[in-house]
C-alpha cells in the first residue's frame, strides 16, 4: 500500500509520544491493558509483552509470571527501564529494542504472547502476526488488543478519511476484521478463542488465537 506506514515512522512517532505517553493513553487503554494482563497471568509461565512502551503494564502482572518485554521505541524503553527499577519488578526478565515482526527469540519460546494496540501501527501486520506465533509454545495464546476498523456507516468513512493523519502518527485506524480472518485462514496453525468488544464504547476488540 503506497501511503502505508513504516517501521522508522513508526519509531519516531513513539519517540514523540514518550513523554506523554502515560498521561494520554493511560486511561484510555486502561480496561483493555488489565484485561489481556488477567488472561496472560491465568496462562502463567513465561510472556512476551509486545509493544510494551513505557512498560505502564508490567506492574499489573503476578510476580510469578515471567516477563520479556520488547519495543521498537527507544525513548519508551528506557521510562520502561526506570520503572522496572523503581517498583524493582524483578519479573521482568528482558527489555529490549526489538522489531516485532523479527523477534530475536527462540521457536516455542513463550506461554503466551500480549501484544496491545500494537497490529494496526506495524508496516506488515500479517508477517508480525506470524512471528508472535512463532514465539509462541504449542498451547500458547496470542492476547491481542486493537482498534478493529468499522465495516460501514459513519464511523467506517470518518476511519478512511482521518487515514493518512494517523499514519504519520503511528497507527492505521480503517483495519478490517476481515484482515485477520485471512491471515488466519492462510497461516492455518491457530484458533481463534475469543473476540469481546472493549471501552470506549467498544471501538476496541480483545482477541484471542490458540495456537494447535
Amino acid at each position: 500500500m503506497a501511503n502505508d506506514i513504516d517501521r522508522a515512522g513508526v519509531a519516531k512517532a513513539y519517540a514523540r509520544w514518550a513523554p506523554v505517553y502515560d498521561l494520554v493513553f493511560g486511561p484510555v487503554f486502561d480496561q483493555g491493558r488489565k484485561s489481556t494482563i488477567a488472561i496472560a497471568d491465568a496462562i502463567g509461565g513465561r510472556v512476551l509483552d509486545v509493544g510494551v512502551g513505557t512498560g505502564l503494564s508490567l506492574s499489573d502482572y503476578s510476580r510469578t509470571t515471567k516477563i520479556c518485554g520488547v519495543d521498537i521505541s527507544e525513548p519508551m524503553l528506557r521510562k520502561a527501564q526506570e520503572r522496572v527499577r523503581t517498583l524493582d519488578l524483578t519479573n521482568v526478565e528482558t527489555l529490549a529494542v526489538m522489531d516485532a515482526k523479527n523477534l530475536a527469540f527462540a521457536d516455542g519460546a513463550f506461554d503466551a504472547v500480549v501484544a496491545q494496540y500494537v497490529i494496526t501501527a506495524v508496516p506488515d501486520p500479517e508477517g508480525t502476526l506470524d512471528d508472535f506465533i512463532r514465539v509462541l509454545k504449542p498451547g500458547g495464546e496470542l492476547i491481542l488488543v486493537n482498534h478493529i476498523g468499522a465495516e460501514s456507516g459513519a464511523r467506517r468513512m470518518f476511519e478512511l478519511g482521518f487515514a493518512p493523519l494517523a499514519r504519520r502518527l503511528g497507527w492505521r485506524p480503517e483495519f478490517p476484521w476481515e484482515r485477520l480472518v485471512n491471515w488466519a485462514s492462510r497461516h492455518g496453525g491457530v484458533t481463534l478463542q475469543e473476540r469481546r468488544p472493549m471501552p470506549p464504547m467498544g471501538h476496541f476488540s480483545l482477541i484471542r488465537y490458540r495456537k494447535n
